[in-house]
């Protein structure tokens, strides 16, 4: 599956576990598009294709979701996923504990784009 955004689809996907990915922004979901996930996750046909319609659905398999990595002065590892929010619910309701990922490293100035005044909040003033 290639997947992945304009920015992360040359990058390879790797494995993140769910509970490292932080969340900033609360989703706003559609529990049938979640539950359409669920069933993919778990290899069964889904009662319900989302429009528009993913290019190809693989059973058991989600598309990678985009992770920003930023890694504090202190060495501090911080992932933030700011979009994939009904993939990422999909695997939690799925209790899926890993996440194909394309991880994409930033810097502060970077981070600091999408969290603004928040940034320091949030990985620290370091």
């Amino acid at each position: 599956m290639l997947g992945g955004s304009l920015q992360s689809r040359a990058l390879k996907t790797q494995s993140l576990p769910l509970s490292s990915l932080l969340r900033p922004i609360p989703p706003v979901l559609d529990s049938k598009k979640i539950d359409s996930m669920v069933q993919t996750l778990r290899n069964e046909t889904p009662d319900y294709i989302p429009s528009p319609a993913p290019e190809a659905i693989t059973p058991g398999e989600l598309p990678p979701v985009d992770v920003l990595h930023y890694r504090a002065p202190s060495g501090k590892d911080f992932y933030f996923a700011f979009g994939g929010c009904h993939r990422l619910q999909a695997y939690e309701k799925a209790q899926v504990e890993s996440v194909g990922c394309k991880v994409l490293k930033v810097t502060r100035p970077m981070l600091k784009v999408y969290l603004g005044g928040s940034v320091d909040a949030i990985v620290g003033d370091e």
